[in-house]
């Protein structure tokens, strides 16, 4: 007699719709490997973000010189994004990510050294974040491009689904832990927990196979393999003329800007939280917190979207979904109303972005899905920060309620008209891939 009962299969088979689909973790030793290096490694990075902000501010006392931090890391991601998806496409991904992987952790220990040595200098922290950066546009393009030749292309939804739960954990758990770490034990320790933690992720690397990019491969999937590319140069501008006459990869980029720029009510949050909810830094805490754990649930109920086929649909009504989330948190005065409008936004952004990834996996070919990752970078670096100019300026102008609840209609507004031009990408097929 079978081990499972034919009773027991279909309350598994429903539990796999509800929740995410762990097929790549169990069928991919690889993909596991490359999984659990890139959590460790997504909750260290956090734990020293946090720690650089909190040192910069010790040795300056100023909030600005807090901010620059941020930007010092905008600038090197956005201009070496591109072309770290273009060397992503030219050279081994394994080895350009483990040429990341050993600078991050060559930069964290640096970075621990300093304080153990008592080094502390703004310019220094400044030089790292940037350097940090650069390794990330280096290794974040080669680590996506990798995991369509890990797994079949029918896992691909699931394996993004897992990629999203591992970068909104290290957004929850890495500047929380960072925190209680630099309290009682230090910068030194949270610096070299971080060196460590890096140790994964080079692990995860050196387990792999070599992955030069392919040629000749199907634009519909990863399951005919191509003829390595060698040594042939990648453009930056091949990439970026792929991509302009690929309607459907084009439109996910832009429904995804629509959200970004339109309604991202982060750079509000100090405000409102004091204006709205009579609160403190802690309710801001609140507000940041609320949309990573509407993202993490989202990952963590992703089953139901192996059943959708349209994801130009699915990703147009998610950008829908967050916009009206937002504009419905520019009306709530009561906070615990507010963080549930914000965590339904930071649930309809997980779905989007698992369909999105997901269509640039399949609908583009091995040679470019580098490039396309190197574009990614720059969209979602970039977007947020230009998104809070638009707040907070609409804010200055007008009030808060106008550029959060505006914003949100306006996003809305943007994806309605958007999807009576798209109709291409409204039919896109998961079946039948079409870039």
């Amino acid at each position: 007699m079978s081990a499972v009962q034919p009773s027991q299969k279909p309350r598994e088979e429903e539990k796999r719709r509800i929740f995410a689909d762990l097929t790549p973790l169990r069928t991919s030793a690889d993909y596991r490997r490359l999984w659990f290096g890139n959590t460790v490694s997504w909750v260290g990075q956090g734990m020293t973000a946090l720690a650089i902000s909190l040192q910069v501010y010790d040795i300056t006392g100023s909030a600005f010189s807090v901010g620059l931090v941020g930007l010092c890391s905008l600038v090197p991601l956005v201009v070496f994004g591109l072309y770290g998806g273009a060397i992503a496409d030219t050279v081994d991904r394994r080895a350009l990510g483990l040429v990341g992987a050993t600078g991050s952790a060559v930069l964290s220990a640096g970075l621990a050294a300093a304080a153990f040595a008592g080094f502390h200098r703004v310019w220094f922290l400044y030089a790292i974040v940037a350097l940090q950066a650069v390794c990330n546009a280096l290794n974040s393009p080669a680590r996506s491009a990798m995991i369509p030749r890990l797994i079949p292309p029918e896992q691909l939804r699931a394996a993004n689904a897992l990629n999203s739960m591992v970068m909104t954990f290290g957004t929850l758990v890495g500047p929380s832990l960072g925190g209680v770490i630099v309290g009682f034990a230090g910068y030194q320790t949270a610096y070299t927990i971080d060196a460590v933690a890096f140790s994964a992720s080079l692990y995860a690397m050196w387990r792999l196979p070599s992955m030069p990019p392919e040629r000749g491969g199907t634009e519909g999937g990863s399951s005919v393999r191509g003829k390595p590319r060698g040594r042939e140069r990648a453009s930056v501008l091949d990439g970026l003329r792929f991509l302009g006459t690929r309607p459907n990869l084009r439109a996910t980029f832009v429904s995804d800007l629509f959200a970004m720029i339109l309604a991202q009510p982060k750079a509000l949050f100090p405000a409102v939280a004091a204006l709205w909810f009579g609160g403190d830094a802690r309710t801001t805490g609140l507000l940041v917190a609320a949309p990573a754990f509407g993202a993490l649930l989202g990952g963590v109920v992703s089953g139901w979207q192996g059943r959708i086929r349209h994801h130009g649909q699915a990703i147009l009504i998610a950008v829908a979904a967050w916009g009206l989330a937002i504009a419905a948190f520019g009306l709530s005065r009561n906070l615990w109303i507010g963080l549930l409008c914000l965590a339904a936004a930071g649930f309809a952004d997980t779905s989007s972005m698992i369909f999105r990834n997901t269509m640039m996996q399949v609908a583009a070919p091995d040679e470019m899905r580098g490039r396309l990752q190197g574009v990614f970078i720059v969209v979602v670096a970039g977007g947020p920060r230009l998104g809070d100019f638009v707040a907070g300026s609409v804010a200055d102008l007008t009030s808060p309620v106008v550029a959060i609840t505006g914003g949100g209609l306006l996003c809305v507004l943007a994806v309605g008209v958007f999807a009576l031009y798209a109709r291409g990408f409204r039919r896109y097929d998961a079946l039948d891939p079409t870039p």
